[in-house]
């Protein structure tokens, strides 16, 4: 009896250990979202001074930006949010397989949104050294782009970590912390289309 209450001993031990673990990564997680929305705001406040404030705010011969293939990658980012949110729902009823074709049309769909930045930054008129707009444009959209880029990576990680038996049965964090990065990519995205290519 007293072996067997050792045993039970050691296994709830264990499984408060990893409760507490788990509970600390998400509150060091929120913590680094929040720091990285801090982050954002100031880039955000510092666009509104600056294009409020100056008189000559667009470089010389640009008129503004073309809204047209941004909107496209914006539905397609935003749309991109719902589709992990599923891929989310599989995983927590494990099934694999719904969460592995979802996750990687989530990835397919960030990657797409890359590809149109890149785009669009080629064929620009203007560079990051054309005066305040330039600088905050190129800043902006590609400290964003950055944030997208990571999650498309946390989701190539966890896609392929869905192929190590038994890697969720214990907890879905990993995925979990990837999901709600990406809401937050995508909530950014939406001000940011505000504020550079809505507000011209």
């Amino acid at each position: 009896m007293t072996s067997e209450a050792s045993i039970a001993n050691q296994v709830e031990s264990s499984i408060v250990e990893e409760h507490n673990e788990e509970a600390n990564s998400k509150f060091g997680f929120w913590v680094f979202l929040l720091s990285e929305s801090v982050i954002f705001l100031s880039f955000f406040a510092g666009y509104i001074v600056y294009k409020t404030s100056s008189t000559d705010w667009l470089p010389p011969g640009v008129e503004g930006l073309d809204t047209h293939d941004p909107a496209i990658n914006t539905v397609v980012l935003i749309s991109s949010s719902f589709v992990i949110y599923v891929a989310e729902r599989f995983l927590h009823d494990k099934k694999l397989w719904g969460f592995r074709v979802f996750l990687l049309t989530t990835l397919l769909m960030g990657s797409y949104f890359l590809y149109g930045q890149a785009v669009e930054w080629q064929g620009l008129e203007f560079g990051l050294t054309s005066g305040l707009y330039g600088a905050t444009f190129y800043l902006l959209t590609g400290f964003h782009g950055l944030h997208v880029l990571t999650g498309v990576l946390l989701q190539t990680i966890m896609f392929f970590r869905s192929f190590i038996p038994g890697n969720y049965d214990k907890s879905s964090f990993g995925i979990d912390a990837t999901s709600l990065f990406w809401h937050f990519v995508d909530v950014i995205w939406i001000i940011l289309y505000g504020l550079i290519y809505v507000w011209q």
